[in-house]
């Protein structure tokens, strides 16, 4: 892994919406502080829900699918910081961040027993997340279950979240630009995921694992 290295993934099928600016702007504040960052737009991606063939048990990689994210698994095994950036649909993230967060399925090794236990391959190395979502809507029962979606799935995967952040009342393409206490939030979190970093190469977390 890359110690200073952070990837962003907006789960937006609009190009240059609210998401996508809400992202940028994330990820400005941790350029700025000294992070390296890539973006991953996930609607430039052809990749395919999880289909449950369960080969990844075996393999300790998704070898059931040979699509968009055999590109990104590089990515995120390289980089110790993410954000996630979903508008709500229908009280929820969009579809392809779902698929997205499904095909991290490779990553748990699993049990024989029954239940079957499990471990993330990726707990124990301190990896942090910033999550965010936008919802048109005023009301925070309007945006769902969306930050929820986004934040289990990462904390079982052995992710910290550093910071969630929560976006109302915005729908016109790109109207978060005028909103500039949004964007300053967000370029704060940026800034402060770097400050995570920097505590952490004082502080190495132990090398043990979730569960």
């Amino acid at each position: 892994m890359s110690a200073n290295h952070l990837l962003g993934i907006s789960g937006s099928p609009r190009r240059n919406g609210n998401s996508d600016i809400l992202l940028e702007s994330i990820l400005k504040g941790a350029e700025e502080a000294g992070m390296v960052t890539d973006t991953v737009c996930l609607r430039d991606y052809q990749f395919s829900s999880c289909t449950g063939c369960e080969r990844c048990r075996k393999d300790k990689q998704c070898t059931g699918l040979n699509d968009g994210m055999t590109l990104l698994y590089p990515n995120i095994l390289a980089s110790p910081y993410l954000v996630l950036v979903s508008p709500t649909h229908n009280y929820n993230v969009t579809a392809m961040m779902k698929a997205f967060i499904d095909r991290l399925y490779c990553f748990y090794d699993f049990a024989d027993t029954r239940p079957r236990g499990w471990s993330s391959r990726l707990a124990g190395q301190g990896r942090r997340a910033i999550i965010a979502a936008v919802c048109e809507q005023e009301n925070r029962e309007d945006m769902g279950v969306t930050l929820e979606a986004l934040r289990l799935p990462l904390e079982a995967l052995g992710y910290e979240i550093v910071q969630e952040i929560a976006v109302f009342s915005l729908f016109d393409r790109g109207a978060i630009r005028d909103c500039p206490d949004l964007l300053e939030e967000a370029m704060e979190a940026g800034r402060r995921l770097t400050i995570t970093l920097n505590l952490s190469e004082c502080c190495p977390p132990e090398d043990d694992h979730a569960h």
